[in-house]
């Protein structure tokens, strides 16, 4: 019996139940088989959580006031009568301590990167937005001098004269660029290396091209391409001239100790966010970083759960046979166990590039210096997107441009005709800059969204002047459009792109207020509750997973987040500013913690294996950027 049908077959017979189980018809006074059966189960405790409002997300009771859980699942939901009616004599504990607070279902990360996010949230962040985390929240950056300010003040505050000084965030569209010029007046002798906020690009003070050994003779080996994309003088290395520089660098910044630090606080943030389940789209194809992720990510104590889906780009690309490329992935099922998993017969493929460097591929050209890119060429992406598909695959893809959705419709369409397949969910994923004919098209070729609303916050202003113009700018992520046609469509912040943070990525979605506090794109607003199911039940969907989690219904997991507020009925400008309280997981009640993350800021390691590391954990964490963003 598809699960589905199971999850309805429980419901009803609960149902049933409640009218069996009234006062005074104890089961004792069972005269049915059924009865007499169930009353010679050995029924384990049940707990039933009160609360002051439980959105359940289910269309045939939205709104309850108790929800009782056996091992690990949903059993009843509705009035604590209601609730204990249906347990009968079953035993159970009423759990009151969520009474003056808010259950809905458990919030789903439904596209992050937790080994990108770990390094740079492990660095000093100077970004051009607030980052709210476990040890306390770092204020957004005003302007260039700020950022200079703070970052000599970072610099002093250091104890050891040969640690190295690593920052995150700066973008130069917002503050201007930035130089080795500029971070030696820092310093002289201490190592600083700034990644931009975009994750594309390093600039480094003298002292770390010194310590890191990157002179202009060993840029003249790097291919034409990598000195096309680097600048001695301004010490400054994008794209390809990034990953030339990257063996040189990688010990000083992405170092075992730092790493395992910086997956310690992502995990603190996601679970102090609400987070019940996650998932990492182009997961990580070297062992030895997966094997350190999992010691943080793996264990029982883990908060939440983890999945990651496939890098189809490289195993394509590792795979010239395509009989090759399916073992190779399912090859990869084997590196995961305990709270994190592989997302089976699940695959993530590229179209264009970066929204953050506007390097996305535009129906008309953009206004400005910019160019796009394609990531991955069309006749891999035809070749990737036709294997997997008649493999089975579910295929999400990564697309920012409305010329790079034309690309993946067509690949869909194109396949769907040679090779019809139901309910196939391909999810488009980002969804930054669509045309209003796009939309109609999604809708009859069965494809989802996944979509990032943080764009518009943080984007729509400065690409207003440059870049896409006030129409395009303005238009990004077209929710209300999607939910006009009857597209399903979830939420993600692509962490570190946007904060991991579910009620701020319903913030944005409902409100779209840019950075200079104007609504842009008032027509694509959408309500709190069609957010809410972006960061639940819609999620759950998008990887498959609608019977198991997204919705509080009987059968399920118990997975809650709590809240101090009902985000559905507050002021949709206070969404962002809701408490969690915590999680339910799974049946285990887990309270945001207050205790403070470790300090991530370590002495550089320069031991082989160290080295080896480093190399492999920023190499993937930045061709997860190079390739996804």
């Amino acid at each position: 019996m598809p699960m589905i049908q199971r999850r309805l077959f429980l419901k009803a017979a609960l149902a049933s139940s409640t009218a069996m189980a009234l006062p005074g018809m104890g089961w004792a006074d069972a005269s049915s088989l059924s009865d007499i059966g169930g009353a010679m189960l050995d029924l384990d405790t049940a707990t039933i959580f009160t609360a002051r409002e439980i959105l359940t997300l289910d269309p045939d009771r939205s709104i309850a006031q108790a929800v009782a859980v056996v091992n690990g699942r949903i059993l009843a939901i509705g009035t604590l009568d209601e609730v204990e009616a249906v347990l009968g004599d079953q035993p159970h504990d009423v759990d009151r301590r969520f009474e003056n607070h808010v259950i809905v279902p458990g919030f789903i990360a439904q596209h992050d990167h937790p080994v990108l996010a770990g390094l740079t949230m492990s660095s000093h962040i100077l970004a051009i937005e607030d980052w709210d985390l476990p040890g306390g929240t770092v204020p957004a950056v005003k302007e260039k001098d700020d950022f200079m300010t703070r970052l000599a003040a970072a610099e002093a505050a250091l104890g050891d004269p040969d640690e190295p000084l690593l920052t995150w965030g700066y973008h130069a569209a917002f503050y201007g660029p930035l130089t080795r010029g500029d971070l030696d007046r820092i310093s002289t002798t201490r190592p600083i290396f700034a990644w931009a906020r975009s994750c594309h690009e390093f600039i480094l003070n003298t002292a770390a091209m010194e310590k890191a050994g990157v002179t202009e003779e060993l840029m003249a080996g790097w291919s034409p391409s990598a000195n096309a994309q680097s600048s001695y003088r301004d010490g400054h290395f994008w794209e390809q001239g990034l990953f030339a520089v990257l063996p040189q660098i990688a010990p000083m910044v992405a170092d075992p100790d730092k790493f395992r630090a910086g997956l310690e606080l992502m995990r603190d943030y996601m679970h102090a966010k609400g987070v019940t389940y996650g998932n990492e789209p182009g997961g990580i194809l070297a062992k030895p970083v997966q094997d350190a992720v999992n010691e943080v990510m793996s264990p029982p104590s883990m908060p939440f759960r983890w999945s990651f889906i496939a890098d189809g780009k490289s195993l394509v690309a590792a795979n010239k046979d395509d009989d090759q490329v399916i073992p190779a992935a399912l090859a990869l099922e084997d590196w995961y166990s305990g709270m994190t998993s592989m997302k089976k017969k699940t695959v993530k493929l590229f179209a264009d590039g970066a929204i953050y460097s506007l390097a996305i591929q535009l129906r008309q050209p953009p206004i400005g210096d910019y160019r796009g890119e394609w990531m991955m060429d069309l006749d891999a992406f035809e070749r990737a997107f036709r294997i997997y598909w008649d493999a089975g695959y579910q295929v999400h893809v990564h697309v920012n441009g409305d010329a790079g959705l034309d690309r993946v419709l067509n690949a869909l369409e194109e396949n769907l005709r040679r090779n019809p397949r139901y309910d196939h969910r391909t999810v488009i994923v980002h969804f930054a800059v669509s045309a209003p004919d796009q939309i109609e098209r999604i809708r009859k070729l069965g494809a989802i969204v996944s979509a990032n609303p943080y764009y518009v916050t943080a984007l729509s202003d400065r690409y207003s002047e440059t870049g896409l113009g006030p129409e395009r700018a303005d238009q990004m992520v077209r929710l209300a459009d999607l939910e006009r046609a009857g597209i399903s469509w979830s939420l993600h912040s692509d962490m570190p792109m946007a904060p991991g943070d579910p009620l701020f990525l319903m913030w944005c979605a409902v409100n779209r207020v840019t950075s200079s506090g104007r609504v842009a794109g008032e027509n694509q607003r959408v309500s709190a509750e069609q957010a809410l199911r972006g960061v639940t039940i819609n999620a759950a969907w998008s990887h498959r997973l609608e019977d198991e989690r997204g919705s509080i219904e009987p059968g399920k997991l118990a997975n809650f987040t709590i809240l101090t507020e009902n985000p559905i009925t507050v002021d949709p400008m206070t969404i962002k500013d809701i408490g969690v309280w915590g999680t339910v997981m799974e049946g285990r009640v887990l309270k945001v913690s207050d205790a403070y993350q470790k300090d991530a800021r370590v002495p550089t390691r320069a031991t082989p294996e160290a080295t080896d590391f480093a190399n492999r954990a920023l190499h993937h964490a930045l061709s997860v950027v190079h390739a996804h963003l």
